[in-house]
């Protein structure tokens, strides 16, 4: 999602606030571009410093990746394991881990591709950072979906392994989605979902096609 620049200047800004500015901005540059390519001195445009300023608080640019990831990926975990922990696990689970994401993202929707990039160069600590972000994730889903497909009497491994993968699957295409449309809200976002999976829960009982 493109992000409009903005040149907000630090003169007589306070560090943390100076901080701050430069996560967003970083942020905005590595969740529309991608780390590969990614450009610090575009960073420093948005908020309208120089790339020594920038180094000077974040260091390399590997460094500041890190530094932008580590609250998206802390944010995205704390709403889903409150999001799980609610109520226990449940057939409303699902939405709520949805509603969480999408309002944990909300104001920075471009974050969730800082935390899910490709072109993070591999073995560094960029790409380390994120695979065990990956990881936790990945674990709350396997737990949730094992737990789910218990509730409704199947134990079967391997059906809670498909089922984990669909689930990670849809995930990133709703977010993905709703990266797109930025008129919808997280709560609009979240009634969508539920009216679809309302549908699919309605074929998988009776898959006749209607006249």
């Amino acid at each position: 999602m493109a992000t409009p620049r903005s040149k907000a200047g630090t003169k007589g800004v306070p560090q943390h606030l100076r901080r701050r500015q430069m996560l967003e901005a970083a942020t905005q540059e590595f969740g529309s571009r991608g780390y590969a390519a990614a450009s610090l001195a575009a960073v420093a445009e948005r908020v309208g410093v120089t790339k020594t300023l920038l180094h000077q608080y974040f260091g390399t640019k590997e460094d500041l990746y890190v530094a932008c990831l580590t609250p998206v990926g802390d944010s995205l975990l704390d709403a889903i394991r409150t999001a799980m922990g609610a109520e226990g696990t449940t057939p409303d689970t699902p939405l709520r881990v949805l509603s969480g994401i999408f309002v944990a993202l909300e104001g920075r929707r471009e974050a969730w591709f800082v935390l899910y990039d490709r072109s993070l160069p591999p073995g560094g600590e960029a790409a380390r950072a994120a695979a065990a972000y990956w990881a936790a994730i990945d674990t709350l889903a396997a737990d949730g979906t094992t737990e789910l497909l218990r509730a409704a009497g199947s134990t079967d491994p391997l059906d809670a392994d498909v089922l984990r993968h669909v689930w990670t699957d849809l995930v990133g295409t709703l977010v993905r989605w709703w990266v797109k449309h930025p008129e919808e809200t997280p709560e609009a976002m979240a009634r969508r979902c539920s009216r679809l999976f309302a549908v699919a829960a309605a074929l998988a009982v009776d898959p006749t096609p209607r006249n």
